[in-house]
């Protein structure tokens, strides 16, 4: 049992960090590809 929750404390916070930070850096990725796909639009 503190075996498990050791792995838990160990690897537990780095996943929801990463979670945490996939789900904030999401909404920038989706502007910065609609400004992409925009590109050749504004060149004609």
């Amino acid at each position: 049992m503190d075996m498990g929750m050791q792995f838990l404390t160990d690897v537990g916070f780095p996943i929801a960090v990463t979670f945490y930070l996939l789900h904030r850096i999401e909404g920038k990725l989706d502007i910065l590809i609609e400004t992409i796909h925009q590109i050749p639009e504004k060149r004609t």
